[in-house]
């Protein structure tokens, strides 16, 4: 990479990387002319890949009519448009739709929303939403206190105020049959234990991911759980939310992840794929019986400068128009299928590999120490984020986090945008294969290896 100027800029470290010239479906290329396949769909989000036409030629419109309407003062044929299909595409009754700039805000907007539904229907002592443990749920204060990942949440801890947790589901390293019934509901019934433990009365929500993000690399829950966590929180009276920000708009062969279990949620939480990167949007869906007691009681206190904004709805609106229009929800089943077996092959030729896991286009594998014992790999090794930047120098782009807890454990997120086809998984497969041949040969003797 040649030499750069000085950036203004600043994120997570002093890591400088190429200048992005322009992308393409599911390429992206430096200006420098180096090819990378978007192999993570940037961070999840990219789900009908780049420049689509039919996307930039509804925000064109748009931008011709107007770019802004603030909500106060106008309504907008886009964010009504956009309101009415979402509605339409999510479970029964979750017809009222709130618009926001991304998953952070949508997260922030269900808890705000779920506490002044307990207060205007007389429920003022429920306050406390309970999550799992690791999780992810936002990089705002509102949404760390959900969050369960500690690199994350111990900076702030002082200045929030935390939540109480139950752990995920990770049936895999408890040593567990996920396709068991009494597994999912061995880790359902910790919620009903600390629903009893925090006093009912005061439990305002469970807010769960149906498939796993980021901080448990796509784990799919066990079976039953789903299942079971609906029927412990209408029991008592505790709200359903699902954060559906990486598995909404159809990644994982759904629109909704949580249609995959018939789950009939109060409120969800989306982003990312909702507008695939077009725009910064993402909303929530609530059922009338939450919304309409807020709105009697004087208005949902809470809102964005950018809720609704036209142009974003536009966008937002043309994406579902492409993922209904080309069948991308059928697709991401379809080559998420393809995708995982082909994963599931490079687990029998790396012993280092420990786990395959996910649905549709939202896939991860997890790296170990032994497969038997699911050891992890040494966390100064840092592997997670080393196999990422072996990747990327080979010309893929995928995506890591650490899974246990933020502090150890890797594993590798590989979610392509819903357009790829046939002869794209081979081509990621055959960089994802010479990039772990790599990652082999340089953490030699520490990473067992079969032949």
């Amino acid at each position: 990479m040649p030499s750069q100027q000085r950036s203004h800029l600043f994120y997570e470290s002093r890591r400088r990387k190429p200048m992005l010239d322009e992308a393409r479906g599911i390429y992206m290329w430096d200006i420098d002319g180096k090819r990378y396949i978007d192999g993570s769909s940037g961070a999840m989000v990219c789900n009908i890949g780049h420049s689509n036409e039919n996307v930039l030629a509804a925000m064109r419109l748009q931008m011709e009519k107007s770019t802004f309407g603030y909500r106060l003062h106008f309504e907008t044929e886009a964010s009504e448009k956009l309101a009415a299909k979402t509605a339409s595409l999510t479970p029964d009754g979750l017809n009222r739709i709130f618009f926001v700039s991304g998953g952070s805000e949508a997260v922030e907007s269900a808890i705000k929303l779920a506490r002044q539904h307990a207060i205007a229907s007389g429920q003022g002592a429920r306050w406390k939403v309970i999550s799992r443990t690791p999780s992810y749920h936002g990089a705002t204060l509102g949404a760390l206190a959900l969050t369960g990942y500690d690199p994350l949440t111990e900076p702030f801890e002082p200045m929030m105020r935390m939540m109480p947790k139950v752990p995920a589901p990770r049936a895999y390293l408890d040593g567990l049959d996920p396709e068991e019934e009494a597994t999912g509901l061995h880790y359902a019934d910790m919620l009903e234990r600390k629903i009893i433990e925090e006093d009912p009365e005061t439990v305002l929500a469970f807010f769960v991911e149906p498939v796993g993000g980021a901080s448990t690399g796509a784990l799919v829950p066990p079976k039953g759980y789903m299942e079971r966590i609906q029927e412990i929180c209408r029991e008592y009276g505790v709200l359903l939310i699902l954060d559906e920000v990486m598995t909404g708009a159809g990644r994982t062969g759904r629109f909704l992840a949580g249609e995959h279990w018939n789950v009939q949620p109060d409120i969800v939480a989306m982003s990312k794929g909702f507008a695939a990167g077009y725009v910064p949007l993402g909303a929530i869906a609530a059922h009338d019986r939450i919304v309409e007691p807020v709105l009697d009681a004087g208005g949902f206190q809470h809102g964005y400068t950018y809720a609704g904004n036209p142009l974003a709805c536009a966008a937002g609106l043309a994406v579902i128009g492409e993922i209904e229009g080309h069948d991308l929800i059928a697709n991401a089943e379809r080559m998420g299928e393809l995708l995982k077996s082909r994963l599931e092959d490079l687990m029998q030729r790396y012993s280092f590999i420990g786990d395959v896991r996910g649905k549709g286009l939202l896939l991860a594998f997890e790296f170990v120490s032994d497969q038997r014992t699911m050891v992890p790999l040494p966390a100064s090794l840092a592997a997670y984020d080393r196999f990422v930047n072996i990747a990327y120098d080979n010309g893929l782009i995928v995506y890591s986090r650490r899974t246990r807890g933020g502090n150890e454990g890797d594993h590798i997120l590989v979610c392509p945008p819903m357009i790829v086809n046939e002869s794209q998984i081979d081509e990621i497969l055959e960089v994802l294969d010479a990039s772990l041949r790599q990652f082999a040969d340089e953490v030699q003797p520490s990473l067992p290896r079969s032949a």
